[in-house]
């Protein structure tokens, strides 16, 4: 069978199953990209059958492969001591809070105001990571 750019073509689409397809783009004789009719996305030819002879030619998985990133070691930011001499006071967006504070949220726990990060915004230390929270919202 020879297919034509335009033509309905069966082709695997591993995003969501279905087997009909249009032909998108063609390489010499061999078919290099269809478009699902199902879902609308463009992917290489892939006959449902799993043979080979219709697809467009492989490139070597060495022209494929991604550069090794470089570790990058991650070195946290002191942390500021949490100010005893204050209680620790439940999160709310209308409070206003300093440097030191300890605060308790209800959705990530208990923290501690890290620093002051512009207008209306504190960086607050939780258990599970750093938070940028509002405060001082009327």
């Amino acid at each position: 069978m020879i297919a034509k750019v335009g033509a309905d073509i069966e082709s695997l689409c591993r995003k969501c199953g279905d087997v009909w397809h249009v032909v998108v783009a063609m390489v010499g004789s061999k078919i290099a990209k269809v478009q699902c009719k199902q879902c609308g996305g463009q992917h290489r030819h892939r006959p449902p059958d799993g043979s080979t002879g219709a697809t467009a030619p492989r490139r070597s998985s060495a022209s494929r492969a991604k550069p090794k990133a470089k570790k990058v070691e991650v070195v946290p930011e002191p942390q500021v001591q949490p100010n005893l001499s204050r209680p620790e006071r439940l999160y709310a967006l209308s409070d206003s809070y300093a440097v030191g504070d300890r605060i308790d949220h209800r959705v990530f726990g208990h923290g501690v105001v890290q620093r002051i990060v512009g207008r209306e915004k504190i960086e607050v230390s939780f258990p599970t990571g750093p938070k940028v929270l509002a405060h001082e919202r009327q």
